[in-house]
């Protein structure tokens, strides 16, 4: 939720007042819903929980051909505030991204090492894909766009590159026998000596523990 009114907040900011609208439908043409997580169905809840909470208000509503009522908003000086705050903890904090993959690569034991191997590669073949989509088509895109908007997408193909050069890395070392799998008999690395570590590690369970 704290990245949809950032979101919308700076939006506003730099075009207020504006309709609902086109807040959406520009912050849709960014794709926000793929790397910032903001659905746009969740626009305009947002727009009305924080006029509520008096960041924003209505300067007014208009009715154009029978069409929907859209109402104008603008940031009150709460908002502001809020806008300015929010915006520089974003800036100079940093927040480690949320990837369900990490999930899922915490238990990479739990698969055969030939479709672990298989599936990392195709990891890689993914990322790469759509690095070469925006390759393609990325300045096209970005055309009519402030320029910081491509410099925001060389970030995330930067990023998507390492990814790619890391699953080919970690399938290579996989497929050459290195980690553990449950699939295997192995003492060093089976269920046993996991929980044993775990003991080692912070010792045995009390008794008010579940």
């Amino acid at each position: 939720m704290s990245t949809t009114r950032l979101m919308i907040m700076g939006l506003i900011s730099y075009l207020q007042p504006v309709h609902g609208y086109d807040i959406r439908k520009e912050l849709t043409s960014w794709n926000v819903e793929s790397w910032a997580n903001v659905q746009p169905g969740s626009i305009y809840h947002a727009l009305r929980r924080m006029t509520e909470e008096g960041l924003l208000e209505a300067v007014d509503t208009e009715q154009v051909d029978g069409r929907p009522a859209r109402t104008r908003y603008q940031l009150t000086k709460a908002g502001e505030v809020e806008y300015q705050s929010m915006l520089r903890r974003y800036w100079w904090e940093y927040a480690e991204p949320v990837d369900p993959f990490l999930a899922a690569f915490a238990f990479l034991p739990s698969l055969p090492r030939a479709e672990a191997v298989g599936a990392l590669r195709a990891r890689a073949r993914l990322l790469e894909s759509w690095v070469a989509t925006y390759r393609d088509s990325g300045e096209e895109w970005a055309a009519g766009k402030p320029p910081h908007v491509g410099w925001q997408f060389e970030l995330t193909m930067v990023r998507a590159e390492a990814e790619a050069r890391w699953c080919h890395d970690v399938a290579a070392r996989v497929e050459a026998g290195e980690g553990m799998h449950f699939s295997e008999d192995s003492p060093e690395y089976g269920a046993e000596a996991w929980r044993k570590g775990i003991r080692e590690q912070f010792g045995e369970p009390v008794d008010d523990e579940d």
